[in-house]
């Protein structure tokens, strides 16, 4: 694609030394300009730090494009992903009328737990946890040095499923649990069931029981699940008041689903009559208390399997019996904030483990102590899809890959996934990594790698540049594996959007035989249309507007919200595929949207590959913009 590949007005780059910054340094305003806009800029803000070195301030949503603009003088370019028109909407707790937006720094279990502050962003180096005592457990807790134990509280009106959720969650994490409504006393129970709302100062002991009984599993170091309606933000303050580990999640869903389930409801104390007093009464979580939303209109297993997943896990112990924090097998995980969206990347692959917005989950990723299945999040270098036999001829010589899907004979992906990557820079927004490729058996040529990663307004972009630092020209494709997910539990009912005239067609090896066109057939998703049953682990080639870029549209079956992945420079192919051959607990749980430079087996048939001739640099740049519907 023109545009994608920037030639080096010098003499060809010599490999960098491990640990350097690949570029010769960072220049201080010349990072990741990503969004191109029309004419008028604002003032640049003035560095606060060392990391303002690396990361520059962000541009004005109103600059001008910086193509052609370099990164630490290497001839990136810059401000080629152009907006798509979708912005990130406010949260639906944040759309009330007379709202004002509060602070909206979000935090993810992934990282960190609510109550810690930032302190000292010094690259390559750890977040402090200031743990701010306020409960006698936290005081302890702060007293023995030791990371305290997770509790996720879990909020919600009557008939949210907070109980059926709590239960499945505990037992799924091996974490204790009570029910806040097992504090009520009689009198408390008595009045509600006879039709009659709670006073403040009726909760008043209620919200003492319930606050003992998280101290006393903080005190003896249990991971707990605690639920409960805590219809105010005075509540909820007061459960999370000096208990910096609790990490609150909030069933959200329409009154009239809330209304059927009580309806429906027998032998619980609450009657359904009540349910509008709660209405009326609820506050619902603010961006600034940092809540989990899950909609309950899914299965309580599929909600259970989302939280099991972003919640830390418990501490486990060491040979001398104290507690150590568990070791990934992916290796650094990093935590990008911006406002409401949260992603976290990981040393191994330089893999997209988590990406969340106004507190969805947008991707089908990964645990913090999980290792990578099926490809999640992972860049694919220096070559997406697949190679038949792993074999391919290139500048007259004959070249054997080993093969990584040896039940298809293929070599699958590339050659970076399973690398642990450098980290060169990073800011509370943004993520630089890097790996170089080095000459070995099937590719013997090599390439400095840079993936970086930044959140802004228009949501997460991401930049994969690729400088061929050898001698002499070298193919090169690259794609990236993300997994999307709307909390449906299945995809079947996503609504789907692809700009795709073509597909390509592939034997049982997932190698092209041919090209047809989409019109007619199972595979046409130009006009929005529900997955389905349809198994695609199909390459599309895109269509783009007059701005050079295209995305794929992924809806809630309510239509309420989505996902849209933009598709930037570089990126001349999307495969879609619905993770039908994954084992059977990860079968089409997520939809992978994957922008790919080629299209598969392209070092063996046309179009190939890109070449890249000594110092030239080619970029791939896509990104993920949440939306909701107004």
């Amino acid at each position: 694609m023109p545009g994608s590949i920037v030639r080096a007005p010098s003499a060809p780059r010599k490999p960098t030394a491990e640990g350097s910054m690949p570029h010769g340094g960072v220049r201080a305003r010349g990072l990741l300009l990503l969004h191109a806009h029309a004419a008028g800029r604002r003032r640049p803000r003035q560095p606060r730090g060392r990391l303002e070195a690396a990361f520059p301030a962000r541009p004005a949503r109103d600059a001008p494009s910086s193509r052609g603009a370099e990164i630490g003088g290497t001839g990136h370019p810059a401000g080629d992903l152009r907006r798509t028109g979708h912005v990130m909407r406010r949260s639906p707790y944040d759309e009330r009328a007379n709202r004002t937006p509060r602070h909206e720094r979000r935090s993810t279990a992934a990282d960190t737990v609510p109550g810690t502050r930032r302190d000292g962003f010094a690259r390559g180096l750890r977040l402090r946890e200031d743990l701010t005592s306020g409960s006698q457990a936290g005081a302890a807790q702060a007293g023995t040095g030791a990371p305290p134990p997770p509790l996720a509280l879990i909020v919600g009106m009557s008939g949210s499923g907070k109980t059926t959720v709590g239960r499945l969650l505990a037992e799924r994490l091996g974490w204790s649990y009570r029910d806040a409504d097992e504090f009520h006393s009689a009198t408390a129970r008595a009045a509600m069931a006879a039709g009659q709302a709670l006073t403040d100062s009726e909760r008043d002991p209620w919200l003492s029981a319930v606050s003992a009984w998280m101290d006393h599993e903080i005190a003896a170091h249990r991971p707990a699940v605690v639920t409960c309606s805590a219809l105010k933000r005075a509540y909820r303050d007061r459960l999370r008041r000096g208990r910096p580990q609790v990490r609150l999640v909030y069933l959200h869903g329409a009154p009239e689903l809330i209304r059927s389930r009580l309806a429906a409801r027998r032998g619980h104390f609450f009657p359904a009559a009540l349910l509008e007093s709660q209405i009326a009464a609820f506050e619902e979580p603010e961006p600034d208390e940092h809540p989990l939303v899950v909609e309950i209109d899914q299965p309580p297993e599929a909600i259970v399997a989302e939280l099991a997943s972003l919640l830390q896990p418990a501490p486990v112990r060491g040979s001398a019996g104290g507690v150590v924090a568990p070791v990934s097998p992916t290796g650094e995980q990093w935590t990008l904030r911006w406002q409401r969206q949260t992603a976290v990347v990981v040393q191994l692959g330089a893999a997209l483990r988590h990406y969340e917005a106004d507190g969805r989950a947008l991707l089908d990723g990964f645990a913090a102590d999980a290792p990578v299945t099926g490809g999640r999040g992972q860049v694919l270098v220096p070559w997406p899809n697949r190679i038949g036999d792993g074999r391919y001829q290139f500048a007259g010589s004959d070249l054997q890959l080993p093969l990584t899907e040896p039940e298809n004979g293929n070599a699958i992906h590339g050659l970076v996934r399973w690398v642990p990557w450098r980290l060169l820079a990073r800011s509370e927004e943004a993520l630089r990594l890097g790996t170089v490729i080095r000459p070995q058996p099937g590719y013997p040529f090599s390439v400095d790698v840079t993936a970086e990663y930044r959140l802004g307004p228009d949501g997460l972009d991401v930049a994969i540049f690729a400088t061929n630092v050898g001698n002499g020209p070298a193919p090169y494709g690259v794609g990236q594996h993300p997994y999307l997910t709307l909390g449906t539990g299945t995809v079947d009912p996503l609504v789907l959007t692809v700009p795709a005239r073509d597909r390509v067609l592939t034997d049982d090896r997932g190698l092209p035989v041919g090209r047809e066109p989409v019109e007619g057939s199972a595979f046409d998703f130009r006009t929005a249309r529900p997955i389905g049953p349809a198994r695609l682990d199909t390459a599309f080639s895109l269509d783009r507007d007059d701005g050079g870029s295209a995305a794929v549209r992924l809806a809630h079956p309510s239509g309420a919200h989505g996902v849209d992945v933009r598709l930037g420079e570089g990126a001349r192919y999307v495969q879609i595929y619905t993770g039908d051959t994954l084992p059977a607990a990860e079968r089409r749980q997520g939809v992978a949207v994957e922008p790919m430079s080629c299209p598969p087996d392209a070092f063996r048939s046309g179009p190939g590959p890109d070449v890249l001739n000594p110092g030239e640099t080619h970029v791939l740049r896509w990104g993920l913009t949440a939306w909701q519907s107004s």
